[in-house]
């Protein structure tokens, strides 16, 4: 039996920005923030990173530092509607089902310079900046919620996988209510580890291409306020009808940080969002990728999407991603994909044609990979219902969401 996530509202910041319309402008034409360098060993790597300086402190000094400050600036966006959750469910009542990889590692980092150079740590610095949980018990604290926090740290996938944690809680009746999503910065100490796997490109990230040389970090914070059943009384006005219908997770601990060859954990997790949603793949009108621009991602994931759609005799399904334009916000990056999703299904014009997010890269489509259907810039597509996003992680941690618009 199909047990979805209404979405009530939700909101996003990163390198492309937080207003919605303006992002999936962005997102449609292609056009990338300011990526900001960072001398690695002597090699200039890009990493999708907000601006310290645009992001306003947070007003309670235990909680500011740079995730949490990002934090914020999504979280004023549905402030009102959050609120209004608390008091309508409860604060006991309201779940916070969180992602996130580097909770504080910049400030830590920082934090033990200070102490070697001077012997003390630099005031107001505490360890709980290195929590898993720190993130999450900011955001409780903002809107005085008591109920049930669960934190996920399964790397690229760890806000898609709070979206299951949400919906199995909110059907459980451990809460009414949830806030989900994720927060993740490109901190120095992260570039360094993705650096030393050999896995950063020297220039932002080309997925699915020929030339590809690996991935590019981002910043970016997402939530959602989801429920089980439909509540008129907390649903945005632009959120009628946005749901997530499938939830589909494999494990197939392959390799510890590569992805399985042939993509067996990437299409068994496709495969269960489709069966958990009671729909088949030809249904589906869009997948966001997961699209990291490694060798080794873009390699089985375009294997399994092509497993998947040819099976339905629908190997022309749009795909495209968006990593290109955001760069790979770790930890925020299931969530983020998802709200993508959704602005795609929201874009609707006149004549029932939606927008699709472009796949940006340098045209030269590597003839080693099974073929699929990268999204130009301008392309839409009619009556579109259902998309896919998928986030893929080390340990062969693979989650695959299916998000519909119920008024098409």
């Amino acid at each position: 039996m199909n047990r979805p996530l209404y979405i009530n509202d939700f909101s996003l910041h990163c390198i492309l920005g937080s207003d919605k319309a303006l992002v999936f402008e962005k997102l449609s034409k292609g056009e990338r923030g300011n990526f900001t360098s960072y001398d690695v060993a002597g090699v200039m790597r890009p990493a999708a990173t907000i601006d310290p300086e645009s992001l306003p402190p947070v007003s309670d000094k235990k909680f500011d530092n740079r995730v949490n400050r990002l934090s914020q600036a999504s979280l004023e966006n549905i402030d009102a509607t959050v609120r209004k959750a608390v008091g309508l469910f409860g604060p006991n009542r309201v779940g916070l089902f969180l992602g996130s990889c580097d909770n504080g590692s910049e400030a830590s980092v920082a934090a033990l310079r200070c102490f070697k150079e001077t012997g003390a740590f630099p005031e107001g610095y505490v360890l709980d900046y290195q929590l898993a949980d720190y993130p999450a018990k900011f955001i409780a604290e903002r809107f005085g919620i008591t109920g049930m926090t669960s934190v996920h740290s399964t790397a690229c996938a760890s806000s898609a996988s709070a979206f299951v944690s949400a919906r199995n809680n909110l059907y459980a009746g451990n809460c009414d209510v949830a806030i989900v999503g994720g927060v993740d910065i490109a901190s120095l100490s992260v570039i360094l580890g993705f650096a030393s796997l050999e896995a950063m490109s020297d220039r932002p990230t080309n997925p699915f291409s020929a030339n590809r040389s690996g991935l590019t970090l981002g910043d970016a914070s997402v939530f959602f306020v989801v429920t089980r059943e439909p509540c008129a009384e907390l649903c945005t006005p632009e959120c009628g009808g946005l749901k997530v219908v499938g939830f589909g997770e494999s494990a197939d601990a392959d390799h510890i940080t590569a992805p399985r060859a042939d993509g067996e954990g990437a299409y068994q997790a496709m495969k269960a969002a489709l069966v958990d949603a009671g729909i088949e793949a030809s249904q589906i009108g869009y997948v966001n990728l997961h699209g990291t621009g490694t060798e080794l991602n873009d390699a089985m994931e375009s294997r399994a999407v092509n497993r998947l759609f040819g099976e339905a005799n629908h190997e022309d399904v749009p795909v495209s991603s968006t990593k290109a334009l955001t760069g790979h916000t770790l930890g925020a990056a299931g969530a983020l994909e998802v709200a993508f999703c959704c602005l795609a299904l929201l874009s609707r014009d006149g004549e029932n044609n939606c927008t699709l997010p472009v796949h940006l890269f340098d045209g030269v489509v590597d003839p080693g990979l099974p073929p699929v259907h990268l999204v130009k810039i301008g392309e839409k597509t009619n009556n579109l219902k259902y998309c896919m996003s998928n986030s893929f992680a080390f340990g062969g941690c693979n989650v695959s969401l299916i998000i519909e618009n119920g008024l098409v």
